[in-house]
């Protein structure tokens, strides 16, 4: 690519084979020509468009360049607050694969000239969604090719291990994790995976364009109807913890100057839609959160806690034996 762009007027087979390192490696013509019919298709799958020029004489006289035109981009003017979405957008990309390209891409930007000010728009801001994890590349391939998927999933509710196959629509970030959005073809009906409860590898199935798209796919009425309705919890939250439920909930009494419980606790109400992700997020507190209400949060979150409590344990004991991870156990049971 860099040597197509350079060129002033077009380059030759032969001079791309003698000129980019690698082509001069080709143990015979045969094997430079197939290494050049795949580069160059590789390049127009990027979707770099890569020019014919011919010269009108022999085949060997063929050129090659890249239309500048067509292959340039314009300046990149980005306001300060735009600079600042795309940082808080980077966030969510911390696996390893895309770290590094997204590091790249924003120091370049900068260099373009975004303004030092450009992260007083998102100040305060920080993305709360979990790992992508290993099933969003193929999945993501899947949707784009659009192919089917197979994959093992563990219901949230039932703790169930099945074998779904789906026709893959869209990817969703939504409360702290990632979602697939599809067409579930066991059930025939649109479904909702959380990508954290898919176990294994994910499978590519049939041919590309098996199935379309819908239109105006409704994402949130979709997670909404995953999630179930709304509902409130009292939490009983300890001095100074648990800031992120906090800023979430609102303080009991006239406002956040209530007088705290006699265990010097603040009581705060959280609205809920997924009971079992949010009994993942409070058991995550440890002893910093007591659920108060509702009874099958509180149950959750203990069961949650009594499982870690038994992780470390010897056989024949049990979490009595253990202080660590039981102070917080028992206080919700009771």
């Amino acid at each position: 690519m860099i040597a197509l762009v350079n060129t002033s007027v077009s380059m030759t087979k032969q001079q791309i084979r003698t000129s980019v390192a690698g082509y001069a490696d080709a143990p015979s013509p045969e094997a430079f020509e197939r290494m050049f019919e795949r580069d160059k298709d590789s390049l127009r799958d990027l979707g770099i468009p890569i020019v014919t020029v011919d010269a009108g004489g022999h085949s060997d006289d063929v050129g090659y360049r890249i239309d500048q035109d067509a292959y340039a981009l314009p300046a990149v003017d980005l306001t300060p607050a735009e600079f600042g979405v795309l940082s808080l957008a980077a966030q969510f990309w911390q696996d390893k694969t895309l770290r590094t390209d997204i590091s790249r891409a924003l120091t370049k930007l900068r260099a373009a000239g975004a303004g030092e000010v450009a992260n007083d728009a998102v100040a305060g801001l920080a993305p709360r969604v979990r790992a992508v994890g290993d099933a969003y590349g193929p999945l993501l391939d899947a949707i784009e090719a659009l192919r089917p998927v197979s994959f093992t999933y563990r219901a949230a509710s039932t703790g169930e291990v099945r074998d779904r196959t789906v026709e893959p629509w869209r990817i969703a970030a939504r409360r702290g994790g990632w979602y697939l959005l599809g067409f579930d073809r066991e059930r025939q009906a649109p479904r909702a995976y959380r990508l954290s409860r898919i176990e294994g590898r994910v499978r590519l199935l049939g041919r590309a364009g098996a199935f379309a798209i819908p239109d105006g796919v409704d994402v949130d009425a979709l997670l909404g109807a995953r999630a179930g309705q709304e509902q409130l919890a009292a939490l009983a939250i300890g001095p100074e913890r648990a800031e992120a439920l906090r800023a979430r909930g609102r303080s009991d009494g006239d406002g956040p100057g209530s007088g705290p419980r006699a265990d010097g606790r603040d009581v705060v109400h959280v609205s809920f839609t997924n009971p079992h992700a949010f009994a993942d997020e409070i058991a995550g507190y440890g002893d910093a959160v007591v659920v108060l209400s509702p009874a099958g949060l509180r149950d959750a979150v203990v069961r949650r806690l009594a499982a870690a409590a038994g992780l470390g344990q010897a056989p024949g004991t049990t979490s009595q034996d253990h202080p660590n991870g039981t102070t917080s156990t028992e206080e919700q049971r009771g």
